[in-house]
């Protein structure tokens, strides 16, 4: 296996302080992007929304209890594999979730729906274009609409 290095190019600050697996559709967090990058966001407000991929430093992977197990822990789910869901505890702890942009001030970018604790570390940002990330003919199975009912 290779090994990868990556290094962070800002962090979250919210108020959100625990894990959780509901309600992050009304959080409205910043992203902080460190001072050395904060021209690449140039153009950037231009968009509405964005991808965030953020480094999941609490989560804590144990093969024998998250590589196939229930999502979210709930009996109402299937027994899944680890990337079958969109889960926290992963082999390589990585976070991407589409953001709607609120505002764009020097090096701080202000987001809703953002499902990420405050101080999690920002790995990259990428702009959404409907184009590449968004696929008409997606299917998912009907489990996921379920668990995904309160999580935004």
């Amino acid at each position: 296996m290779m090994k990868i290095e990556l290094f962070s190019i800002g962090l979250v600050k919210n108020y959100v302080t625990i894990k959780k697996d509901k309600n992050w559709g009304s959080d409205v967090s910043q992203i902080i992007i460190k001072e050395e990058y904060e021209n690449g966001l140039t153009g950037l407000l231009d968009f509405s929304h964005i991808i965030v991929v953020y480094f999941l430093d609490k989560a804590q992977f144990d093969r024998g209890r998250h590589l196939v197990r229930r999502p979210q822990g709930r009996e109402d789910m299937p027994v899944v594999g680890i990337f079958s869901q969109r889960a926290k505890d992963r082999p390589n702890p990585i976070g991407i979730t589409s953001v709607e942009i609120i505002n764009i001030n020097k090096n701080i970018i202000t987001v809703k729906g953002l499902d990420a604790i405050d101080n999690t570390p920002i790995l990259d940002i990428k702009p959404y274009y409907p184009m590449y990330d968004c696929k008409n003919n997606a299917v998912v199975p009907e489990w996921v609409v379920r668990l995904m009912e309160h999580y935004f």
